[in-house]
Formats: C-alpha cells, sequence, structure tokens
C-alpha cells in the first residue's frame, strides 16, 4: 500500500510503509541516498567515509534477559573513530538513553 508520493522534478519519491523507492519518469528503479548525521557531532557522514559506523543497542528485560522491541542507533563518523573518542561518546550517549547507568561514565 502506498503511504504517500512527493514528486520532485525529474523524479517520484514514494514512501511505502518504512521503506522509500525511487522511480524515474519512465518508471525504472532508482536508489535513494539518505544521508545520517554523526550521533556525537551532529555532522553530516558522507557516502564515501567508509570509517563510520552504525550502531544498534537493544534494550533488554532485566527480569527475563530478553531482548525488548526498544532498539537505539547511533551512527559514528569515521573522524570521530580517528580521533578515538568514540568509546567515550557511545558510553554518553547510551547513558543519555536510559540504556546503561550512570556509574559508566562517573569511574575514573
Amino acid at each position: 500500500a502506498v503511504v504517500s508520493t512527493q514528486s520532485t522534478g525529474n523524479y517520484k519519491v514514494i514512501s511505502v510503509a518504512h521503506s522509500f523507492t525511487m522511480l524515474s519518469e519512465s518508471g525504472q528503479l532508482v536508489d535513494i541516498y539518505i544521508p545520517r548525521r554523526c550521533a556525537v557531532s551532529n555532522r553530516l557522514i558522507g557516502a564515501k567515509d567508509h570509517a563510520s559506523i552504525q550502531l544498534r543497542l537493544a534494550e533488554v528485560d532485566p527480569t527475563t534477559g530478553r531482548m525488548t522491541n526498544v532498539i537505539k542507533s547511533y551512527d559514528i563518523s569515521g573522524s570521530i573513530r580517528q580521533s578515538g573518542e568514540s568509546d567515550d561518546s557511545i558510553n554518553r550517549l547510551a547513558v543519555r538513553d536510559r540504556m546503561m547507568p550512570q556509574f559508566v561514565i562517573d569511574m575514573p
């Protein structure tokens, strides 16, 4: 089922459920590029940044130890990883989103 359709110049963007498909005027399927933002620096992550990562953390139910449906996704740029700040940054983001306890970043 098509949720919404938008025309942008020579292309038409069709949003189906949670996926996006881009069609040219002739109806051919065209790849769509959606840029990501670094969760730490809020800068755009370029398509050629092959050192960047996308980390997904799942919430775990403390009683059963099973994964719940809550998943947090963090995009980290290659420049943050190269500077050695990614470990601390991931910890701070996870504590901010209550995926880890506060004492993790308070440790000396």
